[in-house]
């Protein structure tokens, strides 16, 4: 696997960090007053610190208003239940709460959003067969 860069904006830079090392178990690499660099789950993410947050459009997915920019991670089934078991124990406010899209048809798999405390949206998916990822 290649690792990834993918930089957001946010306008908490500290509640962002706290979330990302706290809530979601990233590392921290290089920092300064403006952004941070996070482990997560071994791809490189940055947040950049921004004035004011923009709103974000939606699309329609499997009956969902899915924020149209975000980002995330896709996990093996147990580490995805773990985490959102995590969330709510948190008391992390989702999105799109924990649920099974496209049951039954190709690429059906399990997702949930959150955001992050500077607005920027989080996905988390799972396949209980990876080969589904791409499938169509």
């Amino acid at each position: 696997m290649q690792p990834f860069h993918l930089a957001f904006p946010t306008t908490d830079l500290v509640a962002t960090r706290a979330f990302m090392t706290e809530m979601l178990g990233a590392g921290i690499g290089r920092e300064s007053e403006k952004w941070v660099d996070y482990d997560f789950f071994g791809h490189q993410v940055t947040s950049h610190l921004i004035p004011a947050s923009t709103d974000v459009a939606k699309n329609p997915v499997d009956g969902k208003q899915v924020p149209s920019f975000h980002f995330g991670v896709v996990m093996a089934w147990s580490d995805w239940e773990a985490l959102s078991e995590r969330l709510k124990g948190l008391g992390v406010e989702f999105e799109i709460g924990p649920y099974v899209r496209f049951e039954g048809e190709v690429g059906e798999q399990g997702t949930f959003f959150v955001r992050e405390p500077g607005g920027t949206a989080l996905e988390f998916k799972t396949f209980k067969n990876m080969d589904q990822l791409f499938a169509h």
